[in-house]
């Protein structure tokens, strides 16, 4: 066969079309086209919807294990902590149920004494209630902002407490709101009495930064004060009404270099977390005033008729 009949162009099978780059230009424009065109008409959007419902079920099997294991951490962590909280509520319903118990029969004894003794009754303290607002800005003092004033009859001195104990003190009373110093802090103190022995002393505010704690200081080394006991306020300051409780003894420290002990104190009331509290009357507002002196008693005149 002669040379020249022979087809020099390739076969079916090695055709390759257009160019890679060719392909490149077009599929590269096509997919900027579709781009804008999703974003100036939305056009893509019926498009995601179908495969998003599609997908779903997929990604909820997918999901399952995943929910199961976290729902399942949850629920025992939630149920670890209800019956921890069920616990401790149990130990304090008991308590306050045997306190209860005490309360009434000393109040019963209480009004047998003074009907006996013929004593006025106790005085009522006057309270509202406020909020607390938030933690004063000084970070070396124990101090919260609480949402009544002047306007509301805040007075400065008023305790306040919550529904555990003895919180602190109006220092500053501003028109809508008043400042109240917490019984921890340095410069804070209040007379308190040893429920158990009826010993008065003064309890300080740990002068420690954040300790949270208090100091009874001035307490001799072989003081009758045991780990636990309770102390109350004294009422002897005509700031605070007595037998409110201020916190209990935690730790005494007796040491032979020096004639008092350290004795710590943990407050009964939440200093940390308190956000509903009573702002109490000083004692002294309710008081009757103290009589004038009476004038001394004139010289007797000299004279009467002989």
């Amino acid at each position: 066969m002669p040379l020249g009949t022979l087809d020099r162009t390739p076969p079916p099978f090695f055709k390759q079309g257009p160019s890679a780059l060719s392909k490149l230009m077009v599929f590269s424009a096509l997919a900027l086209f579709l781009m804008v065109a999703d974003t100036r008409f939305q056009i893509a959007k019926p498009l995601r919807a179908v495969v998003a419902t599609v997908l779903y079920p997929i990604q909820w099997v997918a999901m399952r294990p995943v929910q199961v294991a976290r729902y399942g951490a949850e629920y025992f962590e939630s149920l670890r902590s209800a019956q921890t909280a069920e616990a401790g509520a149990r130990v304090k319903l008991a308590l306050q149920s045997q306190r209860a118990n005490q309360v009434e029969q000393l109040a019963q004894e209480n009004e047998r004494l003074r009907k006996l003794l013929e004593l006025r009754g106790r005085i009522s303290t006057p309270a509202q209630a406020a909020e607390v607002l938030y933690d004063a800005a000084d970070p070396y003092s124990r101090k919260v902002i609480i949402d009544k004033g002047v306007a509301q009859g805040i007075e400065a001195g008023s305790p306040v407490i919550d529904e555990s104990g003895v919180l602190g003190q109006v220092t500053r009373v501003y028109p809508l709101m008043s400042e109240v110093t917490l019984v921890t802090d340095r410069d804070q103190a209040i007379p308190v009495l040893n429920a158990r022995t009826g010993a008065r002393s003064v309890a300080y505010g740990d002068p420690t930064l954040h300790s949270g704690s208090l100091e009874l200081r001035f307490m001799a080394s072989n003081a009758d004060v045991h780990e636990g006991d309770l102390l109350t306020t004294s009422g002897v300051d005509g700031v605070y009404p007595p037998g409110l409780p201020v916190a209990k003894v935690q730790k005494i420290e007796r040491r032979a270099d020096t004639a008092f002990a350290r004795i710590t104190c943990s407050p009964q009331a939440l200093v940390d977390g308190a956000r509903h509290v009573m702002v109490l009357s000083p004692i002294s507002a309710q008081v009757p005033p103290r009589p004038a002196a009476e004038d001394p008693a004139a010289p007797a005149k000299k004279g009467g008729r002989k």
